[in-house]
């Protein structure tokens, strides 16, 4: 399985809107800062077809150190989600 960068993905995403490398390397910061704008806000981002970001709690647990084998307490916080639409998974599968 390759992985796609970002210098790739603004590669593709210029040659299929023929448009510029640098016009489609703004258009993709600009959806990135939106998308990060929205969810610090505590909004959701769906994009009917492809996906909702949201912003998930985790709940405090307990974890080890790897190095010492000590355990630690892993404070609860918010992390960025995912969830993938129909027609996402459609097309993966």
């Amino acid at each position: 399985m390759n992985r796609v960068n970002k210098s790739q993905l603004i590669d593709k995403i210029a040659a299929d809107a023929d448009i510029s490398k640098a016009a489609a390397g703004r258009v993709l910061d600009a959806f990135m800062d939106s998308v990060t704008e929205a969810l610090k806000g505590g909004d959701e981002v769906a994009l009917v077809g492809f996906g909702t970001f949201s912003v998930r709690e985790r709940a405090a647990r307990t974890g080890r150190n790897p190095q010492t084998g000590k355990e630690l307490t892993i404070p609860a916080g918010k992390v960025p989600g995912f969830r993938a639409g129909k027609a996402l998974k459609d097309s993966v599968n």
